[in-house]
């Protein structure tokens, strides 16, 4: 079986379905449609030039609204997370769903959803998760940095005002790609009701966002969880989801904090816990560069100024590889701190690891390596220092063991001198003090022998609460540390000076001279390796004591203090490790000779004095290049010394060299080697044009080397080739081969001139590629063009810093977006640390240079057209605009065909109008939306009004109607004195050649301002006033836009009380709320109309005009009628009682046959009534015969239609 391979499984052909379809058609060949097209063309032609140029039209216009305007590609090679904000009502499932796509990318599973998520959800993705809580603040804050928005929809109950004001709001602010999801469609029982309710929600859906916008249907939830593919196929439209650059976010740098850390001195807090605070927020830089010492805006706190700026590593970084096609579990990262979830967490100084509690109160049964690491470092009870201090070594079973203090007596350790600090009242300053061990000692003999015995007592009691086998692994530890503590010892006795304090020359003056009078090597050294070690050990304590560059250092130079000074000291190490083995030997003659001890060793100490006067002068390389680079001491080491005998000479090494190495303007003079010998001379011979080179450093040599390792090659000027000489392969090879040479050489001829051949040819190629590319434009269009130039300006964006390290890159550019950055900011309030919440997001938006300050702007705005309130002038508004939110009082105008901006007392309904604000300076075009109020919940729509920013200055003067009264007191013709309209004569020669009228229509003019009384003017006007008329005077006064910006500090109030935020109120709320009535103005109220009756002039006409009229319009109708005379007047008539029997008896006869006649008329009213429904019914029944028939006929009329045309389709005789 295993010998046998095993059968591939064959593949299956397809026999139906699409592709299938096509293949067949292959087979059969073109169709008949195809032929007959071939065959008989111009029956297929155009038939219509004028539909063809409209389809073609129709078609362009198609694919052109597909396109963008092209914009240049700015997003970083590693882009930052996309922020993905979860929005719905509450209860609507938004935590369930971002739990549900976290176990989706990174199967963990995630408790409390607070704050930014981040995940990393592909090879070359990574996502931000954020839950919109039911805050207005939140909504409008969110909406401006989210790149996608799942919006989720209860489709059992329908779409909430929420959901209509977060669209509004993103239409504003620039509008995010929006996906619909809708949830608890389990609760519908009926599949009808349910296909119908999506049907509507979907199509309301794209009414409000675009026509075809995603929405996706989540059926139902299994064990608290929505369907795993469900979620897996929502996850993987996130995943692919190209996002279109929105212009505020491309523009503006902004940060949404993930973590945030309060670095204010406790102290500080502890003496007033109401102090401004200091605090660095974490995050990742979006949008666009950021520049440190920036300023920015915290919605919901206020502008502030950085201080500082730093990138740190990303704490949720993409793989590394890109070869895969899955994700490791490693790589499934999950990265949310203010939710407790990220493991380690990095800082400018430091890195944090979060451990869940069960990691520290008790051992787990599984141990992972990195935790049982962490898990260790946090156990350890004392220092590393302090148990080497305790620890004990013994060499040999029985002998006596050995403690570090013998161990240090030995190795000449206490010599050392130690520092102290001491504050020196002279000099008001901090000075360092030497203090040497010996004198220590002295002091502390007789405290040791006091406080041995009570030490021991401790000690005692300690082992005896330990159990045995752990005092045995702690003896074992420490005594295999001791030997480890003795060869680090010397570097531990001086204490590492600060390395911003200046160098003490004195004190490495006497640490020498005592090293050298104490013996140099360790008490154990088991090898040649091991004094080695000891002796570098010891120097690089000597340079830690010496700080620096002799106080010549840089600020950068003083940070790393004490690894440069390495490099600087390296040649006075070298003299004084030749010093030291010198100095064994003369220790017992310096014995004898005490008395001549300053005699000896003088040419060594003027060498001393001598490295120590060129240590002080600057090192000129560090202030060029203001750094050192520390050279290879690995190399050095090898080249030194071979077995600790023999120094190996490399002479291509030690040609190299550094344009930033150590100065070369310092060096140490070697006395060691004597040049007047001859010895010393040949030793350098070779290094000069007179010397013999060695066999293989020879010039011929080594030409020759490159002639067989290059051999033929061919100038490209002349084209000749050249080759190597026939000759010297000779001498070479057998006679055999040359024959084999010879025919290669024919070959290569004939293959040089076909390459030569083909590089011709690709090159005439490329010109003419070239050609057609310059002269002819093809099927590119100006759109392909201009994207293709943005193309190319985007790769040379890219290329520019591509090979520059990022300290580097930060200097010139800023922060480049998609960098984790920890940004501090000072001054903060308080309240913004105490009344921190995480479920409100924080963002940092980056403010340019302009827009930290406040001026005029002018705007266009519209009342929204949901909201049910028209705005009034001069009521204070909330607006959102830029990053910020604030509340300020707008002035609403009108532009008059004049260009005059008229105030207007409310905004109109259904049109654009002005407005004038005191507010931040933000970029024209600018969107922005207004409310009322950000407090609570309200029944109805709670966006006022929608605009966008105009001007940013005071250019537009907004002007408010004034009208001006005057009496008539003198009437001449149409000449009229005025008074009570003005009150001095300035006022009305201000006011001369003005436009006035009177109540009834008159115009006139102002003339002249009259001498008494004072205020008066002569006018004329158009006709004779009388003195009941009234004359006004219309002017146009101009209003100043009230200066209040009041930003909305909504996260500086406490966490249960941050979305009631409120500010100023309108002057109706204040009337309400403290219960004002308003007092009307007696003008404004309507009285009846008391008109006296007014009496005119009869009507006079002269005689000789009467005279001229016609008859019928002469006076006399007008003439007043006299009295009728008694004898025309008509008498009274008196009846007798019989006559008026007889008139009684007609009246009553009269009213009885008048009742007849109207109660006949009611009843044949009420009989024809029924006759006209009777014969309404039958007309019915009537015109539905009728119709029926018709019906029938249409029919029969149809089907014999059809059956002629069935005929002439066969070709049947026809029916006459």
């Amino acid at each position: 079986m295993e010998g046998k391979e095993k059968e591939q499984r064959k593949h299956q052909q397809k026999h139906s379905g699409p592709k299938a379809e096509r293949k067949k058609l292959k087979k059969q060949g073109p169709t008949t449609e195809e032929d007959a097209r071939k065959r008989n063309p111009k029956a297929f032609a155009v038939q219509s030039a004028v539909r063809m140029a409209k389809t073609f039209h129709r078609s362009q216009d198609i694919k052109t609204k597909k396109h963008h305007i092209p914009l240049v590609d700015r997003t970083p090679l590693e882009p930052p997370p996309v922020v993905i904000v979860v929005m719905g009502p509450p209860k609507v499932g938004k935590s369930t769903l971002i739990r549900c796509l976290i176990k989706n990318f990174t199967r963990q599973k995630l408790g409390d959803i607070v704050g930014p998520v981040t995940i990393v959800s592909g090879k070359k993705r990574r996502l931000t998760f954020m839950e919109c809580n039911n805050d207005i603040n939140t909504m409008i804050d969110l909406a401006k940095v989210a790149d996608l928005v799942l919006m989720l929809i209860d489709a059992s109950f329908g779409f909430e005002m929420e959901t209509f004001e977060f669209l509004n709001i993103c239409q504003v602010h620039g509008f995010p790609r929006i996906m619909g999801v809708l949830t608890h469609l389990d609760s519908f029982k009926n599949n009808k009701v349910l296909r119908k309710t999506k049907k509507n929600l979907k199509h309301r859906f794209w009414t409000e966002v675009y026509q075809g916008a995603k929405l996706f249907y989540l059926s139902g939830m299994v064990y608290g969880e929505y369907q795993t593919q469900e979620v897996k196929n929502l996850g993987r439209f996130i995943s692919v989801m190209k996002f279109r650059p929105l212009v505020w976010q491309t523009s503006h740098p902004y940060v949404l904090a993930d973590r945030m850390e309060d670095l204010t001195d406790p102290e500080t807090v502890r003496k007033d816990p109401k102090c401004d605070r200091t605090v660095s927020l974490y995050g990742y830089l979006r949008g666009t560069y950021l520049k440190n010492k920036g300023q920015v805006h915290i919605p919901g706190v206020g502008d502030f100024q950085v201080t500082d700026v730093n990138f740190l590593p990303d704490p949720c970084a993409l793989p590394a590889a890109q070869k895969k096609r899955a994700l490791n579990e490693k790589e499934r990262l999950l990265y949310a701190p203010m939710a407790g979830v990220g493991g380690v967490v990095y800082d400018k100084d430091a890195v944090y690891i979060d451990l869940p509690a069960s990691h520290v109160h008790q051992q787990q049964e599984e141990v992972r390596p990195t935790t049982e690491l962490v898990q260790s470092l946090i156990d350890t009870h004392s220092t590393l220092d302090a148990k080497m201090a305790a620890s004990k070594v013994s060499l040999f079973s029985g002998s006596a063991t050995l403690e570090p203090s013998d161990f240090g007596e030995e190795s000449g350790e206490k010599g050392g001198p130690q520092e102290e600090s001491v504050w020196d009242p002279n000099t008001q300053r901090e000075r360092r003090k030497v203090v040497f061990a010996e004198e220590d000692k002295e002091e502390e003999d007789d405290d040791d022998e006091e406080s041995g015995s009570s030490d021991d007592e401790e000690g005692d009691n300690e082992d005896s609460d330990q159990e045995e086998e752990d005092e045995e692994e702690d003896e074992d530890k420490d005594n295999l540390s001791k030997f480890l503590k003795g060869a680090r010892a010397k570097s531990d006795v001086t204490v590492e000076p600060s390395a911003e304090a200046p160098p003490v020359k004195k004190q490495k003056v006497e640490k020498k001279e005592q090293q050298e009078q104490s013996g140099e090597l360790p008490a154990f050294a088991d090898s040649e390796d091991e004094l080695e070690v000891s002796e570098e050990e010891e120097e690089s304590g000597e340079e830690a004591g010496r700080a620096g560059d002799s106080g010549h250092c840089s600020e950068e130079d003083e940070e790393d203090g004490v690894e440069e000074s390495e490099d600087e000291s390296m040649e006075e190490d070298a003299a004084d490790a030749t010093m030291k083995s010198g100095s064994e030997e003369e220790e017992e003659e310096e014995e004898e000779l005490g008395a001549l001890k300053w005699k000896d060793g003088l040419q060594q100490k003027a060498s001393e004095a001598f490295l120590r006067q060129q240590a002080a002068i600057p090192n000129l390389r560090k202030l060029v290049y203001g750094s050192v680079v520390a050279a290879d001491d690995s190399e050095e080491d090898e080249e030194e010394e071979l077995g600790g005998l023999f120094r190996v000479s490399r002479p291509q090494k030690s040609k190299r060299f550094r344009a930033d190495a150590v100065d070369c303007s310092r060096f140490t003079p070697d006395s060691a080697h004597n040049w007047d010998l001859e010895e010393m001379l040949n030793s350098i011979r070779d290094c000069f044009v007179t010397g013999k080179w060695e066999e293989g450093q020879d010039a011929a040599t080594l030409l020759k080397e490159d002639e067989e390792l290059y051999g033929d090659f061919e100038d490209l000027e002349t084209g000749q080739i050249h080759k190597n000489k026939p000759g010297d392969q000779a001498e070479d090879n057998e006679n055999d081969e040359d024959d084999d040479d010879e025919q290669e050489e024919s070959l290569v001829k004939v293959d040089e001139d076909v390459t030569l051949k083909t590089k011709r040819l690709e090159k005439k190629q490329r010109l003419k590629e070239r050609f057609d590319t310059e002269y002819d434009d093809g099927d590119a269009t100006y759109f392909d063009d201009l994207k293709e130039e943005l193309q190319k300006q985007a790769e040379l964006n890219r290329a520019e810093f591509q090979d520059v390290d990022d300290e580097t890159r930060v200097q010139y550019e800023g922060f480049r977006p998609g960098m984790y950055v920890r940004i501090e900011i000072p001054s903060l309030p308080c309240e913004f640390v105490t009344n921190f919440d995480p479920h409100y997001p924080i963002i940092l938006g980056g403010l340019a240079s302009a827009e930290g300050n406040v001026g005029y702007l002018q705007m266009r705005l519209k009342k929204h057209r949901w909201y049910n309130r028209i705005l009034k002038t001069r009521d204070p508004l909330i607006l959102s605009l830029g990053w910020r939110r604030f509340q300020t009082i707008p002035l609403y105008h009108i532009e008059d065909h004049n260009g005059r901006h008229r105030l207007l007392k409310y905004t109109p309904q259904h049109m654009h109008c002005g407005a004038s604000i005191w507010g931040p300076v933000t970029p024209q075009g600018t969107g922005f939306l207004a409310l009322q109020t950000v407090a609570g919940i309200k029944a109805n729509f709670r966006i006022a009004a929608t605009g966008v920013v105009l001007d940013l200055d005071k250019s537009v003067t907004v002007v408010k109607k004034l009208k001006l009264i005057g009496y008539p007191y003198k009437i001449f013709k149409n000449t009229s004195f005025i008074k009570g309209m003005f009150n001095t004569v300035l006022e009305v020669a201000k006011f001369e050649g003005a436009s006035i009228r009177t109540v009834s229509g008159v115009r006139g003019q102002i003339k002249k301002a009259l001498s008494t009384p004072a205020g008066a003017y002569r006018a004329t006007f158009e006709d004779r006033l009388l003195m009941s008329d009234v004359v006004f005077l219309r002017s146009w006064f101009p209003v100043t836009v009230p200066q209040l910006y009041n930003p909305v500090t909504s996260l500086l109030l406490p966490v249960s009380q941050k979305d009631g935020w409120a500010g100023m109120r309108t002057l109706g709320q204040l009337k309400h709320d403290l219960g004002i009535r308003n007092k009307p103005n007696t003008d404004s109220l309507y009285k009846p109309v008391v008109r006296a009756p007014r009496h005119f002039n009869r009507l006079h006409i002269p005689k000789e005009l009467q005279k001229a009229l016609p008859f019928k319009s002469k006076l006399k109708q007008q003439q007043p009628k006299g009295k009728t005379p008694r004898d025309l007047q008509r008498p009274t008539v008196i009846r007798e009682p019989h006559e008026k029997k007889v008139a009684a008896l007609l009246n009553a006869l009269s009213q009885v046959h008048h009742h007849k006649r109207k109660k006949a008329h009611t009843a044949q009213h009420a009989k024809h009534k029924e006759f006209l429904q009777e014969k309404g019914k039958q007309e019915e029944a009537k015109q539905k015969r009728q119709k029926e028939a018709r019906k029938k006929l249409y029919k029969t009329m149809g089907q014999t239609d059809q059956k002629k045309q069935r005929s002439s389709l066969k070709g049947g005789p026809k029916d006459d």
